[in-house]
């Protein structure tokens, strides 16, 4: 019987699985723990690491990257304190069922039970965010682990897996090998639930197909051509992981984000239809106001759940209700005029709809300025739209990084609140190190403004000088300017429409990353 060489760390048999997975892209942000990690890339050269200032970028670029690729990332970071510093960004990434393998390194078996100051409940931290958790016990454990977590994420429509490597597991050495991860394909649509949606589409009563998930062409214009057939409406969720949008693309309409005006949109609907969405709620609950906004005496039908075959749902319920021979509705080229005068949310929308670049990929983490741009983009050359799924603010720059990372040809243009920018601005030195072609456009009107509209909806009537100074940035006032030059970003300042229209253009044609700061 011929011994078993142990040649490799288990560390090294990690990386090398992971890679022979089609997990090729590591974001990191390490530590002492993850230095076996780190050694590991250099023997296994098809990995590509990217350096994180800050736990937060490494996960919300993640979030991009798997977003644009379809693939997980990897992120890599150090024990319980460095994985929860990511944690908003993964409670994103958890909301637009991104796939993403986090490894997490922790200390040793043997050291955990002495408390040494860095010792917490990884477990504890990672499974809020994580649809799969698992601890590596041995080296000879460490690659099956990274399969299975690859396989875990990549479990239809796609989740956040976590696998915890103590550092002993990652330093010793293992001849163990393992086949690579094999990804799980959508679990087919229920014909019963076909035939259930066409019986309530076909009759003739008010109806609504609700989307989520990622709003591919192809399902817009399937769910737009059954539309026509049965004169139902067509309706996204108002935050969608990724929509493919654009001139030649079917316009689907988004439900708004204010529950009255929701309510409104949804108003004397009988049958709502469920197309890889729930229920429709308010983001928040406010006092006196519904936050159920099903209307009484609507029927809720579910075409098909997320983790099942989309495209083939409303292939077949476009099949039963004859709709294949409806021609959808294509939006026609158009740009807006290049603005001129005051700079506003609707003046930038307009100079980015007019300066707008083939084959875009839009982030937006606008927030209140961000609609003139959705707006007026409407009729742009096809592009891609990425939205903050998960409501945790400081998701755009990152998620920004990791789309330019997973799609390297495409500009990509991250439409950024300042307060929110705030949280996770280390990301405009990645993408500086990275050389990632990033146009950061800041809505900088120094203050947390939908905060401000909030106070007035939850109740909280006539705030005093103390209160309004919790939601004021311009004390002091921010240098975005500043801020991206000393991390190798070049920027510029505007104050009126021409000013932003000069700085878009010079941006579009640099190569790398670049950020103007709105000032509105």
């Amino acid at each position: 019987m011929s011994e078993v060489v142990k040649d490799r760390s288990g560390a090294e048999s990690l990386v090398k699985t992971l890679v022979d997975s089609g997990v090729d892209v590591c974001f990191a942000n390490p530590g002492t723990s993850e230095m076996h990690f780190v050694a590991a890339l250099d023997t296994n050269p098809e990995m590509r690491c990217v350096l994180g200032l800050f736990e937060g970028v490494v996960t919300g670029a993640a979030d991009g990257y798997g977003r644009m690729a379809g693939l997980p990332a990897a992120t890599l970071t150090h024990l319980g304190p460095g994985f929860g510093n990511g944690w908003a960004n993964l409670h994103n990434a958890k909301k637009a069922r991104t796939p993403v393998v986090n490894i997490v390194g922790d200390h040793a078996t043997y050291h955990r039970k002495y408390d040494a100051p860095l010792t917490s409940d990884v477990e504890g931290v990672a499974r809020p965010v994580s649809g799969w958790v698992k601890v590596s016990q041995s080296a000879d454990d460490v690659a099956a682990d990274g399969a299975e977590a690859v396989e875990a994420a990549l479990k239809p429509p796609g989740q956040v897996a976590t696998l915890i490597l103590p550092a002993d597991t990652a330093w010793n050495r293992t001849g163990s090998t393992v086949q690579p991860a094999v990804p799980a394909s959508p679990k087919p649509y229920d014909q019963g639930s076909i035939d259930e949606a066409a019986v309530a589409l076909n009759s003739g009563e008010p109806s609504v197909i609700l989307m989520n998930g990622h709003v591919t062409a192809e399902k817009s214009e399937l769910a737009q051509q059954i539309a026509q057939a049965t004169g139902a409406r067509v309706i996204m969720d108002t935050f969608i992981p990724r929509l493919q949008r654009g001139a030649g693309r079917a316009e689907l309409l988004r439900l708004p984000y204010f529950g009255e005006q929701a309510a409104e949109v949804l108003a004397g609907t009988r049958h709502l239809i469920l197309c890889s969405s729930q229920a429709p709620i308010t983001f928040f609950a406010y006092p006196d106001k519904p936050n159920w906004l099903t209307p009484e005496g609507c029927e809720l039908h579910t075409l098909v759940e997320r983790d099942q075959d989309v495209v083939g749902a409303l292939n077949a319920l476009a099949d039963k209700v004859g709709a294949k021979e409806q021609k959808p509705n294509l939006v026609a080229l158009e740009r807006p005029d290049l603005p001129k005068g005051e700079l506003t949310p609707m003046s930038i929308g307009a100079s980015l709809g007019h300066l707008f670049p083939d084959d875009a990929i839009v982030v937006d983490e606008g927030g209140t300025c961000g609609g003139g741009a959705n707006a007026l983009t409407r009729g742009c050359p096809p592009h891609d739209w990425l939205m903050l799924t998960g409501g945790s603010i400081g998701y755009g720059m990152p998620c920004a990084t990791g789309a330019a990372v997973a799609a390297p040809d495409r500009r990509v243009i991250c439409l950024q609140a300042d307060g929110g920018g705030m949280y996770t601005v280390q990301a405009l030195w990645t993408q500086a190190r990275e050389r990632l072609d990033v146009t950061t456009i800041i809505f900088a009107n120094q203050k947390y403004s939908i905060l401000q509209i909030e106070f007035g909806r939850v109740g909280a009537h006539n705030p005093g000088p103390k209160a309004m100074s919790m939601l004021d940035l311009s004390n002091p006032e921010l240098n975005w300017v500043s801020l991206a030059e000393g991390m190798g970003v070049a920027a510029w300042r505007v104050r009126t429409a021409e000013e932003f229209n000069r700085a878009l253009a010079e941006s579009l044609r640099t190569p790398g990353p670049t950020l103007i700061e709105a000032m509105l």
